[in-house]
């Protein structure tokens, strides 16, 4: 699994994607609310674990999930 956090613009809030090995998108959400998109994928446990991730990642950087 990939993730990439996606700068937003104005009024547009930041995003995360989720995408899987052959880049199709798994989940799409807001760097403040990632709990719903999360659980649908049944990551709840790996909330903590992503967010930690997320904060420290620069915009538009690919960085490789194994989860």
């Amino acid at each position: 699994m990939y993730i990439i956090k996606v700068r937003g613009v104005a009024k547009i809030p930041d995003y995360i994607q989720l995408r899987d090995d052959k880049f199709a998108l798994l989940a799409y959400f807001r760097v403040d609310r990632p709990e719903k998109s999360l659980a649908k994928m049944g990551l709840t446990d790996k909330i903590d674990y992503i967010m930690s991730i997320v904060k420290d990642l620069p915009f538009g950087k690919i960085l490789k999930l194994d989860i």
